[in-house]
């Protein structure tokens, strides 16, 4: 948890969210991947030195959680505290998410807040009262066009499909309150022109524009025909709709209309993080629903792409919801998180296989970067007892380290930091890891160590002190990837003492040669990334 809260005054936080997420089973690698991205985004900004929020929570009312629990023999509340505390806290503690807050949409807080914001936008005449009958697709929570439901073939033949859940669509027919949705499309539009990066990636940001050019029409906000929910506060028999209910979590949870200093230090979001089944919710109907309060509007909405297992979405429908200790067990933590982000261009569907992560962890954590860094502590223990040794005698071979170090702190602090590009931040530093290995394998300190000479003694202490000092900026900029590695790494090189705490270490100050004295105890710990025993993929 982070220690400062967003209105400890100062500057405007930097606040990202991912997406609340739908409780009605357990959380899958799909829901930990977008979780990890915030993750290692708040951490970095953090490591940037700047105040950040990082919220993360659950959605807990509508039918289809009402559904579920019945089906299960809970209460709806039952059901949610159930999953919420025995599987979706307790999984974000294991993946080291560092979250600052977790809203939960059936919390008071919440639900008053809700309430308010919808009587507000009734009282300025954005939502009436009217009837609708259309397809509804309950997986979604979402009225469907017609135009975008499929043909049902085999046992759903003569019927009608959800495009994205591939089972039937429910024909409903109520009484409903409506927002004037279809007034904001121009309004809409005029801002996504305005501002080209509010959705990314691109393609998603041209389906978004596609979709509120053919259109929009006036959104239903409540629901008549069952009561999980939070009751519209003019007229209780009707339930405020879960994704009008949800969508506001990104602004009662930061203080709206409760903690003014805290709301105004905080909201909007910088970066709303969301999966692109998402997207039309977070682009559409929750910058129209702000604008009609007088809000300001999120910064970024980022659409990552969907994890493929055989060709199919991971998702519980589709029952290719790996679970994530399924690969964290054999794996470990930290590589989990590493793989996703650096097998994955953000925002791009991806595809998952235990083979790919198996050779990925031998190849680059085990063979490139654990092996450097046990070979570099060896060495150290070996000749100069553990001390890390001064350099005494730097030239083009250093100064090619020392700028290609430079390079790869710019790049990969713009690539994450900037522009979600884990990826591409990622593969920065292990361009430069291989450029550290490049650089031992060409030096050959063990065979200059065997020259007696004083020129070859400080020859080699210079190697060697321009390898650990490579890795301690490597120590920094994993850290918001792989925390606990690089705490291992950065108490292996006795930085703790000499430096403080890993946490506190600024990226952009992390190519600043020379910052780990001379002097300092290196140890060599555990390995960073042992061994994969051999074992069969669950």
């Amino acid at each position: 948890m982070n220690p400062m809260g967003p209105e400890s005054a100062g500057a405007k936080a930097f606040y990202v969210t991912t997406p609340i997420y739908y409780v009605n089973d357990a959380p899958h690698l799909g829901h930990a991947y977008t979780t990890a991205a915030a993750d290692v985004l708040a951490r970095w900004h953090r490591q940037r030195g700047e105040r950040v929020w990082f919220l993360t929570g659950t959605d807990e009312h509508g039918q289809k959680i009402m559904r579920t629990a019945a089906a299960n023999g809970f209460s709806s509340q039952e059901w949610c505290d159930r999953l919420v505390e025995e599987s979706w806290k307790p999984l974000w503690e294991h993946l080291d998410i560092a979250n600052d807050d977790f809203i939960r949409t059936t919390q008071k807080r919440h639900a008053d807040r809700v309430q308010e914001f919808v009587q507000d936008l009734y009282d300025k005449g954005e939502i009436y009262k009217g009837g609708y009958e259309g397809p509804y697709c309950v997986g979604c929570e979402e009225y469907k066009l017609p135009g975008e439901l499929l043909d049902g073939e085999g046992e759903y033949a003569g019927r009608k499909l959800c495009p994205i859940h591939k089972k039937p669509v429910e024909i409903l027919s109520e009484e409903n309150y409506f927002f004037k949705l279809s007034e904001y499309g121009d309004k809409l539009l005029a801002h996504y022109e305005a501002n080209p990066d509010f959705i990314q990636p691109e393609s998603a940001r041209n389906e978004v524009v596609n979709f509120v050019r053919q259109g929009l029409q006036d959104l239903s906000v409540s629901r008549s025909t069952f009561d999980w929910g939070i009751p519209i506060p003019w007229d209780p028999k009707h339930v405020i709709y879960v994704w009008v209910d949800a969508l506001l979590n990104y602004a009662t949870a930061v203080g709206y209309n409760e903690n003014p200093q805290k709301f105004e230090s905080t909201f909007p979001a910088d970066v709303h993080l969301v999966g692109k089944d998402i997207l039309r919710f977070h682009a559409v109907i929750w910058p129209a629903m702000l604008m009609a309060q007088g809000l300001p509007l999120p910064r970024k909405i980022a659409a990552n792409g969907w994890l493929m297992v055989g060709g199919e979405k991971m998702s519980k429908s589709n029952l290719t919801g790996i679970k994530p200790q399924d690969l964290t067990s054999h794996f470990g933590v930290d590589a989990y998180r590493w793989y996703f982000l650096r097998a994955i261009a953000f925002g791009q569907d991806g595809s998952f296989s235990w083979e790919d992560l198996t050779a990925r962890y031998t190849s680059e954590l085990a063979n490139d970067y654990g092996n450097l860094a046990s070979r570099v502590a060896a060495m150290v223990g070996k000749y100069f007892g553990g001390t890390l040794p001064e350099a005494m005698a730097d030239g083009e071979a250093e100064k090619a380290i020392h700028d290609g170090l430079v390079a790869a702190v710019a790049e990969a602090d713009r690539r994450i930091g900037d522009e979600l590009d884990f990826q591409g931040g990622i593969l920065a530093v292990f361009d430069f890891i291989k450029q550290v290995n490049g650089y031992l394998t060409e030096q050959e300190p063990w065979k200059v160590a065997k020259d007696g000479s004083e020129g070859a003694r400080a020859r080699l202490a210079t190697i060697l002190y321009t390898a650990a000092e490579s890795l301690r900026a490597v120590a920094i900029l994993l850290n918001p990837v792989m925390p606990e590695t690089s705490q291992k790494l950065w108490d292996s090189l006795g930085a703790e003492a000499s430096l403080g705490a890993l946490a506190d270490q600024k990226v952009q100050e992390a190519a600043w040669w020379g910052k780990l004295p001379a002097g300092t105890t290196v140890t060599k710990g555990a390995v960073l990334f042992p061994r994969l025993e051999e074992k069969a993929q669950p």
